[in-house]
Protein backbone atom coordinates (compact mmCIF):
# COMPACT_ATOMS: atom_id res chain seq x y z
CA UNK A 1 0.00 0.00 0.00
CA UNK A 2 1.48 3.07 -1.25
CA UNK A 3 1.91 5.81 2.38
CA UNK A 4 -0.34 9.11 2.32
CA UNK A 5 1.18 11.88 2.33
CA UNK A 6 -0.06 14.65 4.10
CA UNK A 7 -1.32 17.56 1.85
CA UNK A 8 0.41 20.91 3.17
CA UNK A 9 -2.37 23.35 3.65
CA UNK A 10 -2.50 26.76 1.21
CA UNK A 11 -1.78 29.66 2.81
CA UNK A 12 -1.13 33.47 1.78
CA UNK A 13 -1.10 36.88 2.88
CA UNK A 14 -3.52 38.94 3.40
CA UNK A 15 -3.32 42.43 1.06
CA UNK A 16 -4.46 45.69 1.03
CA UNK A 17 -7.34 44.64 -0.98
CA UNK A 18 -8.11 41.96 1.25
CA UNK A 19 -8.56 44.45 4.56
CA UNK A 20 -10.51 46.87 2.91
CA UNK A 21 -13.36 43.89 2.33
CA UNK A 22 -12.86 42.79 5.78
CA UNK A 23 -13.76 46.59 7.03
CA UNK A 24 -16.45 47.25 4.71
CA UNK A 25 -17.84 43.79 5.66
CA UNK A 26 -17.73 44.26 9.18
CA UNK A 27 -19.35 47.80 8.92
CA UNK A 28 -22.04 45.83 6.91
CA UNK A 29 -22.68 43.85 10.17
CA UNK A 30 -21.76 40.64 8.92
CA UNK A 31 -19.64 37.70 11.12
CA UNK A 32 -16.43 36.82 11.07
CA UNK A 33 -17.19 33.26 9.62
CA UNK A 34 -19.00 34.88 6.15
CA UNK A 35 -15.97 37.40 5.88
CA UNK A 36 -13.98 34.12 5.75
CA UNK A 37 -16.10 32.51 3.08
CA UNK A 38 -16.01 35.29 0.71
CA UNK A 39 -11.85 35.86 1.15
CA UNK A 40 -11.54 32.10 1.01
CA UNK A 41 -9.74 32.13 4.26
CA UNK A 42 -10.03 30.32 7.25
CA UNK A 43 -11.91 31.91 10.03
CA UNK A 44 -9.14 31.82 12.38
CA UNK A 45 -7.25 33.78 9.36
CA UNK A 46 -9.97 36.94 10.22
CA UNK A 47 -9.96 36.81 13.89
CA UNK A 48 -6.47 36.87 14.43
CA UNK A 49 -6.35 39.73 11.67
CA UNK A 50 -8.80 41.79 13.70
CA UNK A 51 -7.26 41.34 17.01
CA UNK A 52 -3.37 41.95 16.65
CA UNK A 53 -4.58 45.19 13.86
CA UNK A 54 -7.32 46.85 15.41
CA UNK A 55 -7.17 50.14 16.45
CA UNK A 56 -7.00 51.10 20.52
CA UNK A 57 -10.57 51.92 20.53
CA UNK A 58 -11.77 48.32 18.91
CA UNK A 59 -12.12 49.32 15.71
CA UNK A 60 -10.74 48.16 12.75
CA UNK A 61 -9.36 50.22 9.99
CA UNK A 62 -7.61 48.57 6.88
CA UNK A 63 -5.49 51.18 6.47
CA UNK A 64 -4.15 51.10 9.83
CA UNK A 65 -4.06 47.63 9.70
CA UNK A 66 -2.18 47.05 6.86
CA UNK A 67 0.80 49.88 8.33
CA UNK A 68 1.34 47.47 11.25
CA UNK A 69 1.59 44.09 9.00
CA UNK A 70 4.20 46.07 7.44
CA UNK A 71 6.06 47.11 10.34
CA UNK A 72 5.72 43.61 11.58
CA UNK A 73 6.59 42.41 8.00
CA UNK A 74 9.80 44.15 7.86
CA UNK A 75 11.12 43.44 11.61
CA UNK A 76 10.22 40.13 11.11
CA UNK A 77 13.75 38.69 10.18
CA UNK A 78 17.06 40.24 9.91
CA UNK A 79 19.87 39.62 7.83
CA UNK A 80 22.22 36.58 9.58
CA UNK A 81 19.20 35.90 11.61
CA UNK A 82 20.20 32.11 12.03
CA UNK A 83 23.80 32.08 12.45
CA UNK A 84 23.25 35.04 15.55
CA UNK A 85 20.40 32.19 16.26
CA UNK A 86 22.99 28.96 16.50
CA UNK A 87 26.45 29.82 18.44
CA UNK A 88 27.79 26.64 16.92
CA UNK A 89 27.02 27.50 13.47
CA UNK A 90 28.44 30.81 13.81
CA UNK A 91 31.70 29.57 16.03
CA UNK A 92 31.81 26.87 12.83
CA UNK A 93 31.95 29.94 10.46
CA UNK A 94 34.40 32.29 12.00
CA UNK A 95 37.02 29.57 12.01
CA UNK A 96 36.49 28.60 8.97
CA UNK A 97 37.03 31.95 7.06
CA UNK A 98 40.09 32.15 9.79
CA UNK A 99 41.33 29.49 7.81
CA UNK A 100 41.24 31.23 4.38
CA UNK A 101 37.65 29.42 3.57
CA UNK A 102 35.44 31.30 1.27
CA UNK A 103 31.64 31.48 1.84
CA UNK A 104 30.65 29.33 -1.07
CA UNK A 105 33.46 26.40 0.73
CA UNK A 106 32.02 26.54 4.27
CA UNK A 107 28.13 26.61 2.49
CA UNK A 108 29.12 23.57 0.51
CA UNK A 109 31.06 21.94 3.26
CA UNK A 110 27.90 22.29 5.71
CA UNK A 111 25.78 20.57 2.88
CA UNK A 112 28.15 17.83 1.95
CA UNK A 113 28.24 16.98 6.20
CA UNK A 114 24.57 17.11 6.19
CA UNK A 115 23.99 18.87 9.36
CA UNK A 116 20.86 19.47 10.26
CA UNK A 117 21.51 23.21 10.39
CA UNK A 118 22.54 24.78 7.09
CA UNK A 119 23.67 28.55 5.61
CA UNK A 120 23.90 29.18 2.52
CA UNK A 121 26.73 31.23 0.58
CA UNK A 122 24.08 33.73 0.26
CA UNK A 123 23.50 33.70 3.76
CA UNK A 124 27.15 33.26 4.85
CA UNK A 125 27.75 36.73 2.68
CA UNK A 126 24.49 38.85 4.24
CA UNK A 127 25.51 38.08 7.96
CA UNK A 128 28.89 39.16 6.93
CA UNK A 129 28.05 42.05 5.46
CA UNK A 130 25.47 43.13 8.38
CA UNK A 131 26.26 44.75 11.95
CA UNK A 132 26.68 41.23 13.13
CA UNK A 133 29.71 39.68 10.91
CA UNK A 134 31.03 43.02 9.17
CA UNK A 135 33.84 42.65 11.97
CA UNK A 136 34.92 39.17 9.97
CA UNK A 137 34.91 40.68 6.58
CA UNK A 138 38.60 41.41 6.65
CA UNK A 139 38.99 37.21 6.21
CA UNK A 140 37.68 37.10 3.03
CA UNK A 141 39.88 37.85 -0.17
CA UNK A 142 38.40 40.56 -1.27
CA UNK A 143 38.26 42.61 1.89
CA UNK A 144 35.17 43.70 1.32
CA UNK A 145 32.98 45.44 3.82
CA UNK A 146 29.60 45.89 2.06
CA UNK A 147 28.20 44.18 -1.19
CA UNK A 148 29.46 45.22 -4.54
CA UNK A 149 27.18 47.59 -6.29
CA UNK A 150 26.05 46.16 -9.32
CA UNK A 151 27.06 48.41 -12.24
CA UNK A 152 24.45 50.06 -15.07
CA UNK A 153 24.25 47.26 -18.10
CA UNK A 154 24.80 49.93 -20.78
CA UNK A 155 22.92 49.05 -24.03
CA UNK A 156 24.64 47.02 -26.37
CA UNK A 157 25.30 48.09 -30.04
CA UNK A 158 24.37 45.20 -32.76
CA UNK A 159 27.01 43.68 -35.06
CA UNK A 160 25.18 44.18 -38.58
CA UNK A 161 25.43 40.69 -40.41
CA UNK A 162 26.24 38.26 -37.23
CA UNK A 163 26.53 34.80 -38.25
CA UNK A 164 26.39 32.71 -35.29
CA UNK A 165 28.73 30.14 -34.41
CA UNK A 166 25.92 27.44 -34.70
CA UNK A 167 26.12 27.77 -38.61
CA UNK A 168 29.93 27.31 -38.67
CA UNK A 169 30.85 24.24 -41.55
CA UNK A 170 32.30 21.34 -39.37
CA UNK A 171 35.20 20.19 -41.41
CA UNK A 172 37.24 23.30 -41.68
CA UNK A 173 40.26 24.84 -40.00
CA UNK A 174 39.08 26.76 -37.64
CA UNK A 175 40.59 29.98 -35.65
CA UNK A 176 39.31 31.88 -32.91
CA UNK A 177 40.06 35.47 -31.56
CA UNK A 178 39.76 37.43 -28.71
CA UNK A 179 41.59 40.76 -27.23
CA UNK A 180 43.20 41.73 -23.79
CA UNK A 181 43.26 44.84 -22.55
CA UNK A 182 44.48 47.21 -20.25
CA UNK A 183 43.32 48.13 -16.82
CA UNK A 184 40.05 50.19 -17.04
CA UNK A 185 41.15 52.51 -13.78
CA UNK A 186 44.33 53.47 -16.41
CA UNK A 187 42.20 54.69 -18.95
CA UNK A 188 44.37 52.96 -21.38
CA UNK A 189 43.29 52.36 -24.57
CA UNK A 190 45.86 50.02 -25.97
CA UNK A 191 45.27 46.48 -26.63
CA UNK A 192 46.33 43.37 -27.76
CA UNK A 193 44.63 41.03 -30.62
CA UNK A 194 45.17 37.34 -30.66
CA UNK A 195 44.36 35.03 -32.83
CA UNK A 196 44.22 31.04 -31.97
CA UNK A 197 44.22 28.01 -34.54
CA UNK A 198 42.60 25.26 -32.13
CA UNK A 199 44.18 22.04 -34.88
CA UNK A 200 47.80 23.49 -33.95
CA UNK A 201 47.15 25.35 -30.65
CA UNK A 202 49.09 28.08 -32.59
CA UNK A 203 48.62 31.37 -31.56
CA UNK A 204 49.28 35.11 -34.22
CA UNK A 205 49.06 38.19 -32.11
CA UNK A 206 49.04 41.81 -32.98
CA UNK A 207 48.84 45.21 -30.16
CA UNK A 208 46.44 47.95 -31.31
CA UNK A 209 46.59 51.87 -30.03
CA UNK A 210 42.67 51.37 -29.50
CA UNK A 211 39.51 49.05 -29.61
CA UNK A 212 37.71 50.87 -33.00
CA UNK A 213 36.47 48.49 -35.62
CA UNK A 214 38.39 49.93 -38.11
CA UNK A 215 41.59 48.78 -35.99
CA UNK A 216 40.65 45.46 -35.15
CA UNK A 217 39.73 45.09 -38.97
CA UNK A 218 43.27 46.12 -39.89
CA UNK A 219 44.92 43.85 -37.14
CA UNK A 220 42.80 41.18 -38.53
CA UNK A 221 44.03 40.99 -42.00
CA UNK A 222 47.50 41.08 -40.88
CA UNK A 223 47.16 38.16 -39.09
CA UNK A 224 45.74 36.12 -41.42
CA UNK A 225 47.76 36.91 -44.02
CA UNK A 226 50.38 34.38 -41.51
CA UNK A 227 48.10 31.55 -41.21
CA UNK A 228 45.82 29.44 -43.67
CA UNK A 229 42.25 28.73 -41.75
CA UNK A 230 39.18 28.88 -43.38
CA UNK A 231 37.24 31.22 -41.03
CA UNK A 232 37.29 33.03 -37.73
CA UNK A 233 34.94 32.47 -34.56
CA UNK A 234 34.97 35.78 -32.52
CA UNK A 235 32.77 37.07 -29.41
CA UNK A 236 30.45 39.50 -29.10
CA UNK A 237 32.79 42.92 -29.09
CA UNK A 238 31.72 46.20 -30.84
CA UNK A 239 35.96 46.05 -31.87
CA UNK A 240 34.30 43.27 -34.30
CA UNK A 241 31.46 45.57 -35.89
CA UNK A 242 33.27 45.51 -39.52
CA UNK A 243 33.91 41.76 -39.57
CA UNK A 244 32.98 41.85 -42.98
CA UNK A 245 36.70 43.87 -43.65
CA UNK A 246 38.84 40.66 -42.01
CA UNK A 247 39.18 39.16 -45.25
CA UNK A 248 37.86 35.59 -43.72
CA UNK A 249 34.21 34.74 -42.84
CA UNK A 250 32.94 35.19 -39.47
CA UNK A 251 31.52 33.23 -37.06
CA UNK A 252 30.35 34.93 -33.20
CA UNK A 253 29.83 32.69 -30.13
CA UNK A 254 26.68 33.76 -27.95
CA UNK A 255 26.45 36.39 -25.76
CA UNK A 256 28.58 35.91 -22.49
CA UNK A 257 29.79 32.18 -23.50
CA UNK A 258 33.39 32.38 -23.59
CA UNK A 259 33.61 28.38 -23.52
CA UNK A 260 32.44 28.65 -27.09
CA UNK A 261 36.35 29.53 -28.40
CA UNK A 262 38.73 28.02 -25.30
CA UNK A 263 41.15 28.08 -27.00
CA UNK A 264 41.89 31.69 -27.14
CA UNK A 265 40.73 32.07 -24.14
CA UNK A 266 43.68 29.54 -22.77
CA UNK A 267 46.10 31.07 -24.84
CA UNK A 268 45.65 34.66 -23.52
CA UNK A 269 45.62 32.85 -19.75
CA UNK A 270 49.18 31.20 -20.44
CA UNK A 271 50.38 34.77 -22.45
CA UNK A 272 49.28 36.36 -18.77
CA UNK A 273 50.45 34.07 -16.80
CA UNK A 274 53.85 33.86 -18.45
CA UNK A 275 54.55 37.19 -19.44
CA UNK A 276 51.97 39.95 -19.27
CA UNK A 277 50.03 39.73 -15.62
CA UNK A 278 47.27 40.89 -15.42
CA UNK A 279 46.97 44.77 -14.24
CA UNK A 280 49.65 45.08 -16.50
CA UNK A 281 49.51 48.84 -18.33
CA UNK A 282 49.96 47.55 -21.99
CA UNK A 283 51.55 50.98 -22.84
CA UNK A 284 54.47 49.71 -21.90
CA UNK A 285 54.05 46.31 -24.17
CA UNK A 286 55.20 46.68 -27.84
CA UNK A 287 54.73 44.50 -30.31
CA UNK A 288 58.07 43.36 -30.92
CA UNK A 289 58.07 42.05 -27.25
CA UNK A 290 54.34 40.31 -27.76
CA UNK A 291 55.85 38.83 -31.03
CA UNK A 292 58.22 37.28 -28.65
CA UNK A 293 56.14 35.94 -25.95
CA UNK A 294 54.17 34.53 -28.79
CA UNK A 295 57.49 32.93 -30.42
CA UNK A 296 58.20 31.25 -26.94
CA UNK A 297 54.69 29.80 -26.22
CA UNK A 298 54.26 28.30 -29.68
CA UNK A 299 57.82 26.66 -29.18
CA UNK A 300 57.04 25.19 -26.08
CA UNK A 301 56.10 21.23 -26.03
CA UNK A 302 52.28 21.18 -25.42
CA UNK A 303 51.09 17.05 -23.75
CA UNK A 304 47.78 18.02 -25.80
CA UNK A 305 49.68 17.95 -29.17
CA UNK A 306 52.04 14.49 -28.02
CA UNK A 307 54.33 17.09 -26.89
CA UNK A 308 54.93 18.59 -29.86
CA UNK A 309 54.82 22.57 -30.55
CA UNK A 310 52.44 24.23 -31.91
CA UNK A 311 55.14 25.64 -34.89
CA UNK A 312 55.98 22.05 -35.37
CA UNK A 313 52.08 20.80 -35.66
CA UNK A 314 51.23 23.77 -38.04
CA UNK A 315 53.91 22.95 -40.58
CA UNK A 316 52.36 19.29 -40.88
CA UNK A 317 48.85 20.93 -41.41
CA UNK A 318 49.96 23.39 -43.91
CA UNK A 319 48.80 25.70 -41.51
CA UNK A 320 51.81 27.92 -41.88
CA UNK A 321 55.25 27.50 -44.15
CA UNK A 322 58.23 28.21 -42.24
CA UNK A 323 57.83 29.81 -38.86
CA UNK A 324 60.46 32.17 -36.78
CA UNK A 325 61.68 29.35 -34.68
CA UNK A 326 63.65 29.61 -32.00
CA UNK A 327 64.36 26.93 -29.76
CA UNK A 328 63.34 27.75 -25.71
CA UNK A 329 66.93 26.60 -24.61
CA UNK A 330 68.66 28.86 -26.61
CA UNK A 331 66.25 31.78 -25.29
CA UNK A 332 67.70 30.24 -21.53
CA UNK A 333 71.08 30.31 -22.49
CA UNK A 334 70.74 33.58 -24.00
CA UNK A 335 69.07 35.19 -21.62
CA UNK A 336 66.73 37.52 -22.92
CA UNK A 337 64.88 40.04 -21.10
CA UNK A 338 61.54 39.12 -20.59
CA UNK A 339 59.00 39.80 -17.81
CA UNK A 340 57.90 36.87 -16.92
CA UNK A 341 59.83 33.98 -15.76
CA UNK A 342 60.77 31.55 -18.21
Amino acid sequence: MKKRTKRRRLFRHLNQFDRDRIEALLKAGHIQEEIAKVLCVDAGTISREIQKHKRKNGCYQATVAQHKANIKRSFSKYQGMKIEKYLWLRVRIIDELQNHRSPDEIAGRIKKEKLYIRASANAIYKWLYSVWGQRYCLYLCSKRYRKRKQKRIMKREMIPNRISIRERPKKRVHAEGDIFVSPTKTGVQRSGAIICVPRAQLLVGRMIENKKPATMAQAVRQMNSEILVDDLTMDNGIENKNHEQFGIPAYFADPHSPWQKPNVENGIGLLRRWFIKKGTNLQTISDQQLQKYLRVLNNKYRKSLGYQSAYEVAIKHGIIQKPPFINLKGIINQKVAFKGRI
